[in-house]
């Protein structure tokens, strides 16, 4: 039985056994975390790596493909029906699975939900001690870099708050079925020790977002919306948001809520 790779699905299916087995072996069990949930195994290609490992107390995949789904259930027996979930992970309650208790993410996830996926594993930020993912290599450069760059955005501080984020390692095209027109990137995201924002949160979100909405201005200018005619502290003013660290924005945030 052949799975085809679906366009519509952002199908890639990796085909190059050791760059699934270093993606297995990337993942740390940070702070102990032994639930493993893998999004989009497709054929199992890293499926089949973690369950070699055995280093995990519980594991399941969500797949949306149905096509994927029947193969894995054929190919794998040491998977149960249980384990294999039909299911879209921007929509499903993946905590469910585990009964609250933390789990890793772990996958090669289709390109063109990735920064999606982040977002929703930052919304279960308590619950996922660590994210160990394949993308697109230019968003896991932007996911990764650190302030000064080009790269650095919206998604590396949302993601840097709450994650120490590792660039790993480069994959070439030619491993997939389909190739993609692109290299792509493998990062790992482990969960750093700040358990809240020292500001509202959701308007930090809104502070980085109308920042980098309009990156080639100064702050003074791109804020002008929401700081109310508010003289912004000179170590700002004139600064471009890609300059700013997190604990820049969170300081932002705090002048502009006051």
């Amino acid at each position: 039985m052949r799975v085809k790779p679906k366009k519509h699905l952002g199908q890639h299916f990796l085909k190059d056994d050791s760059i699934c087995l270093k993606i297995e072996q990337s993942i740390s069990n940070h702070l102990n975390c032994q639930n493993i949930l893998e999004i989009g195994p497709g054929t199992g290609a890293l499926t089949k790596h973690i369950l070699s490992s055995k280093r995990h107390e519980s594991f399941f995949v969500l797949e949306v493909d149905k096509e994927s789904i029947s193969y894995l259930k054929t190919q794998f027996s040491s998977l149960s029906s249980e384990q294999i979930i039909e299911g879209d992970f921007l929509q499903y309650d993946a905590t469910s699975l585990f009964q609250n208790k933390p789990f890793c993410v772990v996958g090669n996830f289709p390109y063109n939900i990735s920064s999606q996926i982040l977002f929703r594993c930052l919304e279960y930020k308590e619950q996922i001690p660590e994210i160990v993912g394949m993308f697109q290599k230019e968003v896991a450069v932007r996911i990764s870099e650190g302030p000064g760059t080009k790269q650095y955005g919206i998604l590396s501080v949302f993601m840097q708050a709450f994650y120490d984020v590792e660039y790993l390692f480069t994959v070439d095209e030619h491993v997939f079925d389909p190739p993609p027109k692109v290299k792509s990137g493998v990062i790992r995201c482990r969960r750093n020790n700040r358990k809240k924002l020292e500001c509202d949160e959701s308007f930090f979100k809104k502070v980085v977002k109308t920042a980098f909405n309009q990156r080639r201005k100064t702050l003074r200018n791109s804020l002008k919306s929401i700081s109310n005619g508010m003289e912004l502290p000179l170590k700002f003013s004139g600064e471009r948001p890609e300059r700013l660290s997190v604990e820049d924005f969170i300081e932002l945030t705090q002048i502009l809520s006051a």
